[in-house]
């Protein structure tokens, strides 16, 4: 039996046991709280996640520890690992900051919330070093089976407890098909660890057996990150949830499992990449395609979201159809791409969600109709949510634009030429649809003439994202350097 070395300080996973300790305080002290005081769960929760942030700065430029087993890695803290860990710190922020508001204003049991939240950003955190297929398994049910119980916390709302039992349900699946295929790994491998999986894939090859526990893990992981055809779960999930539950299922339950992907598909599988390379060409494909054509149809400012959420999804697995074994300098660009594609996609799908609440939240709503003249309403809410709109869409002055060209670039540099003409004719479509909304916010009439004021902390939730994508536009090594020194 393999002795686990433990060669790691309480430093290296210090983000970990913050996150984990102000993740109790919030729920110890929701406890003690009286009614009128249970927003002060928000403050906590924000200042925990700032306490884990800069535990995550402070390993930056170190010489990082890592958890092993007979001197293979199991939970490493390095570069790629610490860039998602400081990810889902900020995207943390800004949902705690979309959501104070929100559920203020309601009746909804915040300290729960706030607990919730912070316990699947803590399952991001164990994803982004895990290199264990336990490890993997339990990060992504941490991640996951939390985000069940937010998608319900409007429990006197129909929708929201249908969106919470679908999301469980297509859930539960997923993990069981996912478990399915790490067990099936597990028994031709004989052991957990990526890194010895990697090996002794090369020498086995792509059996049967070998292909088809591939196959399902990938389908788990396909549910989780809503690729066609599972994606069926999403629209109506986001839709049900309370809004700023939306917003962290979109983007911070998205990432962590895509996390996970980047880490299974690059580290422990390479060697069979020619076995589900195809797989990931066709899910892409369906993904961009299917999250493109149906979000043209939307009237709903959270479901347009969602399928272009979807739809997003399909650009990132792009980079996932290019790897081929052995060939190094294609895969770091495949690798590259999607790094900053996650990392862009994650500040303008936040910017966007914290923009819609805002307008729903006085003298609006969620219908796309009722955007017309926005700009006469509110200029700086319609200003804002124009640039996160043409930053989806992958036009200039906004990140956005990066992100799709280095994907497509990495295309082109593998010579997968045809997925590179798809993803450009998808970038068309979907700049159909973000313009429409556009359009509307600057060139309908109003049909109210009340102004849509924007409490301070959705301003900030706005603003921050905004200055973030327009500086990493004017100055892309602000990405690109963090998404180098990952792949390193």
């Amino acid at each position: 039996m393999e002795v686990l070395q433990q060669s790691v300080d309480l430093h290296a996973i210090s983000p970990e046991i913050v996150l984990a300790t102000a993740a109790a305080i919030v729920l110890v002290a929701d406890l003690f709280l009286p009614r009128e005081a249970k927003w002060l769960a928000m403050p906590l929760a924000a200042a925990g996640l700032i306490a884990t942030l800069a535990a995550v700065v402070s390993l930056m430029g170190e010489d990082k520890g890592t958890f092993e087993i007979a001197g293979d890695p199991t939970f490493v803290v390095n570069d790629f690992a610490l860039l998602f860990k400081t990810l889902f710190c900020l995207i943390g922020l800004g949902i705690v900051a979309i959501s104070f508001n929100y559920f203020r204003s309601g009746h909804y049991y915040q300290g729960e919330y706030y607990f919730l939240m912070l316990t699947s950003l803590l399952g991001g955190l164990v994803m982004s070093s895990a290199r264990d297929l336990v490890s993997i398994f339990i990060a992504i049910e941490m991640i996951s089976i939390p985000a069940f119980v937010m998608a319900g916390l409007r429990k006197g709302d129909p929708k929201s407890n249908e969106a919470a039992l679908k999301f469980f349900l297509f859930g539960v699946l997923s993990s069981a098909l996912m478990l399915y295929g790490m067990s099936l790994v597990f028994g031709v491998t004989e052991t957990t660890v990526l890194t010895q999986i990697n090996e002794r894939l090369g020498a086995i090859g792509d059996e049967p057996i070998v292909v088809l526990g591939v196959f399902f893990v990938l389908v788990g992981f396909a549910f989780k990150i809503s690729a066609v055809p599972f994606h069926f779960w999403a629209p109506d999930t986001y839709e049900g949830s309370p809004s700023p539950v939306a917003a962290f299922l979109s983007t911070s339950s998205k990432i962590g499992g895509f996390v996970g992907v980047l880490v299974l598909m690059f580290v422990a599988f390479p060697e069979v990449a020619d076995s589900w390379r195809p797989v990931f060409a066709l899910l892409a494909v369906l993904t961009m395609s299917v999250g493109n054509l149906v979000a043209l149809r939307q009237q709903h400012m959270i479901r347009l979201l969602a399928y272009s959420g979807i739809a997003q999804s399909g650009y990132v697995l792009v980079t996932l159809a290019l790897i081929s074994p052995g060939a190094d300098i294609t895969n770091q660009e495949a690798l590259t791409g999607a790094i900053v594609y996650l990392a862009v996609y994650a500040m303008m799908d936040l910017g966007a969600f914290a923009a819609a609440v805002s307008f729903a939240r006085k003298g609006g709503s969620y219908f796309i109709s009722d955007y017309s003249g926005l700009w006469q309403r509110s200029p700086m809410l319609a200003t804002l949510m124009a640039g996160f709109l043409i930053s989806l869409a992958g036009a200039p002055p906004m990140a956005g634009a990066w992100a799709k060209l280095f994907v497509f670039l990495a295309a082109i540099e593998a010579e997968v030429y045809w997925l590179a003409v798809v993803m450009g004719i998808n970038a068309v479509i979907a700049a159909w649809y973000y313009l429409a909304v556009v359009k509307r916010m600057f060139f309908d009439a109003p049909e109210s003439d009340e102004a849509v004021e924007v409490p301070w902390l959705l301003r900030a939730a706005m603003g921050a994202p905004a200055m973030l994508l327009v500086a990493a536009f004017i100055f892309p090594p602000i990405i690109t350097e963090f998404a180098d020194r990952g792949i390193t």
